[in-house]
Formats: C-alpha cells, sequence, structure tokens
C-alpha cells in the first residue's frame, strides 16, 4: 500500500469516526419537539368525553368573583353538561352539544364562580364533572387577573380592580382637592 493510498484511507475513517460521533449525539439528547405541554396559561385536562383545553379563571382578588375561559369540547354522541364546583360551594355550568365544542369566551354566556377561593397568580382546586359518564375529577386551576391586558375584558361584572389593577391617585389630583376647601 503506497504512503498517498495510506493518507486516503486515514481521511476517510477519520470522517467516517467524526460522523458516528456527531450523529451519536441526535441519538442520546431527547427532541424537544417530542414533548408535549401546554403552551398557553390555562391547563389542560380530559375528563369522559370532554377534553378541556386553556381552561382558567379570571378575577380581580381573593374574595371576587371569577369566570372561566378557555375551550370544552364533547367527542361523545349526546350532549354533556360540564359542571365546575369551586370554592366554598361556588359553581357553574357548561352545556356542550354532541361531538362539538364550546369556547368559554366573549361570545359565549359566562361560566361565573361566586368566588375564586385564592388570589390571582394562584391555583385553586376546581372540581369537574360531566353528566354524560357522571365522571369526576379535581384539577388545579391557575387564577389571572387583568395584569395581561388580554383577560381585562373578562373579568366579571361588579369585581372590585384588585390593588396590582388599580389606578392610584396622582399627586396633582390629591393637591387639588386639598386646595379646593381654601
Amino acid at each position: 500500500m503506497n504512503r498517498a493510498r495510506r493518507a486516503k484511507l486515514a481521511l476517510t475513517a477519520g470522517a467516517l469516526g467524526i460522523g458516528l460521533l456527531t450523529a451519536g449525539c441526535g441519538y442520546i439528547t431527547p427532541q424537544q419537539t417530542n414533548q408535549q405541554y401546554s403552551a398557553s396559561d390555562g391547563i389542560v385536562a380530559d375528563l369522559g368525553p370532554l377534553q378541556l383545553r386553556n381552561i382558567l379563571i379570571v378575577s380581580s382578588g381573593k374574595d371576587q368573583p371569577g369566570r372561566v375561559i378557555g375551550a370544552v369540547y364533547n367527542s361523545s354522541s349526546q350532549d354533556v353538561t360540564l359542571k365546575l364546583n369551586g370554592a366554598e360551594g361556588s359553581q357553574t355550568e357548561v352545556p356542550v352539544k354532541a361531538n362539538s365544542y364550546t369556547l368559554l369566551n366573549e361570545t359565549s354566556d359566562e361560566a361565573i364562580l361566586s368566588t375564586t377561593g385564592d388570589i390571582p397568580g394562584s391555583l385553586v382546586d376546581v372540581k369537574i364533572s360531566e353528566s354524560g359518564t357522571n365522571m369526576s375529577n379535581t384539577v388545579k386551576v391557575p387564577v389571572l387577573d387583568a395584569t395581561l391586558p388580554e383577560y381585562k375584558e373578562y373579568l366579571p361584572a361588579g369585581s372590585t380592580p384588585s390593588p396590582t389593577t388599580s389606578a392610584t391617585p396622582s399627586p396633582s389630583a390629591s393637591e387639588s382637592g386639598a386646595g379646593a376647601g381654601h
């Protein structure tokens, strides 16, 4: 074997070795695209024929009412009712047609819990049940407030804004109030 041939063989073997080493990294390292997760603010839960997607509660405070928003899919051939039981006996019901979905948004009837049970930013226990198979489960649902502008329209009517979302009086407003008495 001549010298040129040995050099070509060594280069080929080296390139093959480097190729195998770098290909092995992709084999060992888990692919992020294979990891399923909820890419939203709300939760994902399944209950019998119902699939709950991006479910969350919008409220202005612990002792304030909270509006449930998200989507509920019914894969069964019969109409069912989703019941949500929250803190201190608060509850709401959502009818879902057979083989259809209900979006809990600005175009639907409001699903209101009389109290959230905890402050915005927390997770609260909500018992979910459905009327088709009478299945139930308890899930942890996030409570959000109007800090994010996209949730402001979902605050229940008549709720008092939390301290983080209420406007504070400006110094000029208080000064003008003090000067009015003179």
